[in-house]
């Protein structure tokens, strides 16, 4: 009992942050939390989760999708729970209706932040279509949320899950923070723009600190087998052999040694950077860094769905090394991600 209150606390804490934060208003969103493997909390329908009581909030089994005890759910109770059922190891799901957020969607289909710490834990958010006021179609925010935690739903608002609370909330707050800088960016364009040059670009345009933009030039590459001899071969090939790498390597002073780990297998694959090339492949585990992931998130990385970084930060890869270190190596670290997309998997 002291866990549920516990949980009940945090749930009504939450609702207060996002209703003093202007995340909601009126009776919009939800906010539930796992008790354990079968069971979570859940606001209930018709509430305001800037004045959310322990009374608010109601027990629900994930194996039925009931009520435990009394009360009524939220009417989203159906994507809350197609979460946890797709995620084990997501302990909160915070849906949303954020004023700027929505209406950037309004007319766009993703964002690209264009802070370096938005673009850590945000990456590039995309929204996927509603066409009813509940989720009733999970399969499409499922893919998306496979390889971010947070999505916009289009002419509805924002989910965002995490292993707690704060963290589902601080996704939403940096969201909407980051929609609020792409208007002020576009407002200021438009401001200081000669009436006699081009035209500015349609809102959520182009952003000259993109870090993940795959080259679609090669859609037609030969495809390799995940982690196979072939596919590292062709991947030093390419960092080798890539003029701006080369000068970024040899600006930052890179030298490090990197490994990456299959996580289904424990296959580990290290790569010895000297000012940015690599000098040196095997299989070192003792490598400073490693990387680990299991091979849905490694193919959506080969694949140009998922940026490594916001994977590290939304723990959907595991970092073994000191990030602070390899952050000062960002620019080098974000090309050669760029030119692994150009060696796709099967």
């Amino acid at each position: 009992m002291e866990l549920m209150e516990q949980l009940k606390n945090k749930i009504i804490e939450t609702g207060k942050l996002l209703w003093d934060k202007g995340l909601v208003t009126g009776f919009n969103g939800n906010i539930s939390a796992r008790v354990d493997a079968d069971t979570i909390l859940i606001t209930a329908t018709g509430t305001c989760l800037g004045y959310l009581k322990p009374t608010d909030i109601v027990m629900l089994s994930l194996k039925t999708g009931d009520v435990i005890g009394e009360g009524k759910a939220s009417s989203e109770r159906f994507m809350h729970t197609e979460v946890y059922k797709n995620f084990p190891d997501i302990h909160a799901v915070v849906h949303t209706h954020p004023t700027y957020t929505n209406g950037f969607f309004l007319s766009n289909e993703s964002l690209e932040p264009k802070t370096f710490e938005a673009k850590f834990y945000l990456g590039i958010v995309k929204s996927v279509p509603q066409s009813t006021p509940s989720v009733t179609a999970m399969e499409p925010v499922i893919k998306e949320l496979k390889v971010s935690n947070i999505v916009a739903l289009r002419n509805h608002g924002v989910v965002a899950m995490g292993k707690d609370l704060f963290y589902a909330f601080v996704l939403i707050q940096e969201l909407e923070e980051q929609t609020k800088v792409e208007l002020v960016d576009v407002h200021f364009k438009r401001k200081t723009m000669d009436v006699s040059g081009p035209p500015i670009k349609a809102f959520g345009g182009d952003n000259s600190m993109a870090v993940f933009k795959g080259d679609n030039s090669d859609k037609e590459a030969k495809k390799y087998k995940l982690f196979s001899k072939g596919q590292i071969e062709e991947i030093v090939r390419l960092v080798n052999g890539d003029a701006q790498m080369q000068e970024l390597g040899v600006k930052t002073a890179m030298n490090m040694d990197l490994a990456v780990c299959l996580q289904e297998t424990g296959d580990i694959y290290s790569f010895k950077f000297e000012n940015g090339r690599i000098t040196n492949t095997g299989k070192d585990s003792g490598a400073e860094f490693l990387i680990t992931a299991n091979e849905a998130i490694w193919r959506a990385v080969f694949n140009r769905e998922i940026d490594p970084f916001v994977a590290t930060t939304q723990k959907k890869m595991n970092l073994r090394g000191d990030f602070a270190r390899i952050s000062k190596w960002y620019a080098p670290c974000s090309r050669i991600f760029q030119l692994w997309t150009k060696v796709p998997v099967e």
